[in-house]
């Protein structure tokens, strides 16, 4: 990268921005994020029927539009939205419209019927799924010094770092409501998520009207991690957070701080719980009667308990924002 080259010093947001987005950047190479981390999507195809359930409810609630768009936030190669597509009853499937929003150039194989495009259409009417997207948006992340201070860090191509100026302006208020790091304490770390609360805030503008949801790692303020979650991906395993491009670079999400008024928070288990996917074992009786659904029920009940799993995929938060609609989710509703 251009900057580990010359071993400049640049904030984490632009230094990410660079090693995952550039032009040799991670989400640039060919064998795309599936080779090297696994989301739900590529866990089972549940995952996709249940978002498929979910565009059926919104497409009830808005009256069954003559046009019903599914929106593929960070799609990757495609997977989610293919998949989606593919589950949906005909009548639903004959007014629907996919489009895959990614920076990455569109995959040769992608279904011509999907509409591949760099940034969300605007004023459509349906779901925008955004599933492990806000992760990956940059951010810059804080540190305090020996006085308490709350720094910007700096990091070099070699993932080396170094204390740069006070956090000021915006992010210093952003800090303040979401993720105050206190006085005197040094070496508390910080991600500064407010450039996630404005890419949310833009996604969910363009919708008409429908539902946008928002799936990812999270945390909420109650519960801050106290050292950050910055790190690194690479070929299935966990790594340090180096911006040279060759792995991902994610943190968790502040969800709470991304929520706009009218939304939801809740697990990703209370979701595809609420969605038809439990994860509960076939009745044994199934496999005297019939063994080969049986199996098939068991391997289903497998993956189910993958994706709603405690202290995995089933903690994910889901940020669930209504636009012009009633909250179509199933579920209890906050106070």
């Amino acid at each position: 990268m251009r900057h580990e080259a010359a071993g400049e010093l640049l904030g984490w947001r632009r230094a990410t921005e660079e090693a995952l987005y550039g032009p040799s950047g991670f989400y640039r190479r060919p064998e795309g994020p599936a080779a090297h981390f696994r989301t739900s999507v590529h866990a089972s195809p549940l995952f996709a029927w249940a978002v498929s359930r979910l565009l059926g409810l919104v497409d009830e609630a808005l009256g069954r539009p003559a046009e019903l768009a599914f929106v593929d936030m960070g799609a990757g190669r495609g997977e989610l939205v293919t998949g989606v597509l593919k589950e949906l009853p005909a009548e639903v499937a004959s007014r629907a419209r996919g489009y895959a929003v990614e920076r990455a150039d569109r995959p040769s194989d992608l279904d011509h019927r999907i509409e591949w495009l760099a940034e969300p259409p605007a004023g459509v009417t349906g779901l925008l799924f955004a599933n492990e997207w806000l992760d990956n948006v940059p951010l810059d992340v804080a540190e305090t010094d020996a006085d308490g201070v709350a720094r910007l860090v700096l990091v070099r191509g070699d993932g080396t770092e170094s204390p740069g100026d006070p956090v000021t302006g915006a992010e210093a208020e952003w800090l303040e409501r979401w993720w105050p790091l206190g006085r005197g304490d040094e070496g508390l770390r910080a991600e500064i998520g407010l450039p996630r609360d404005t890419a949310w805030a833009s996604a969910v503008a363009t919708l008409g009207r429908g539902l946008a949801v928002a799936v990812d790692y999270a945390h909420f303020a109650d519960a801050r991690p106290p050292f950050g979650t910055l790190t690194g991906f690479r070929e299935g395993r966990e790594t340090a957070p180096v911006p040279d491009g060759s792995r991902d670079i994610t943190a968790h999400v502040a969800l709470d701080a991304c929520a706009l008024p009218g939304a939801r928070l809740l697990t990703q288990r209370e979701a595809l719980r609420a969605l038809g996917v439990s994860g509960e074992r076939p009745p044994l009786t199934l496999a005297s009667t019939d063994p080969t659904a049986y199996v098939r029920a068991l391997a289903g009940a497998g993956e189910a308990a993958e994706l709603t799993a405690a202290g995995g995929l089933g903690d994910f938060g889901w940020l669930v924002q209504p636009v012009g609609i009633p909250d179509p989710l199933p579920g209890e509703r906050p106070a």
